[in-house]
């Protein structure tokens, strides 16, 4: 008996309202069929020479963070209002780049990602994909040691080792901002 294959979907997190990825490849996937892309970058990138700036194009942006997780949730349920309707949100996390050049999931970004997915659950937006939820479930569990794991994490290390260990401690901060911004380029780690 042969056993038929069904194709893999073109697009399987789009059923659902909140979709997580990450870097460059994961915008590129994600960001045609959102309303909003949230690009989750939770501490300065280690070395710039590894970053590729990139045009945003006609998607619509927001820039998120631990520090302002809350106020970018609230943003994108008072747009869904507006809207009438669901309100598809695309939740990149950034990533960064080992010291030999190649991509790397950096947990910060995850962490972050899973707040701003846990932000967006508390107000009722919570149709997530796999991804969205689980990163969810692991910023739930690791909250309370939130500001540990990113000041111990690869890119934590390396910004404290440049002088920046104070900078590192700030960005972990949780909901300790208000401001919202729109993005039109980023800095992706390439």
């Amino acid at each position: 008996m042969t056993e038929t294959q069904t194709p893999a979907p073109t697009h399987p997190q789009q059923p659902y309202q909140v979709r997580l990825d990450w870097g460059l490849a994961g915008f590129q996937a994600l960001a045609p069929q959102a309303d909003v892309v949230i690009l989750v970058d939770a501490l300065p990138t280690v070395d710039a020479g590894f970053s590729l700036p990139t045009p945003l194009g006609e998607h619509r942006v927001i820039a998120a963070s631990f520090a302002n997780r809350t106020a970018v949730a609230e943003w994108v349920l008072a747009r869904q209002t507006e809207k009438g309707d669901r309100f598809a949100v695309a939740v990149i996390a950034a990533g960064e780049r080992r010291l030999d050049g190649t991509f790397r999931v950096a947990v910060e970004d995850s962490l972050a990602a899973g707040a701003v997915v846990d932000a967006l659950s508390t107000l009722g937006i919570d149709h997530c994909s796999p991804e969205a939820a689980a990163a969810s479930v692991a910023f739930g569990g690791l909250t309370r040691a939130v500001r540990h794991l990113v000041g111990a994490s690869e890119t934590g290390q390396l910004l404290g080792a440049q002088g920046l260990g104070d900078v590192v401690h700030a960005a972990s901060g949780i909901d300790t901002a208000r401001e919202i911004a729109e993005l039109t380029e980023f800095d992706f780690p390439a």
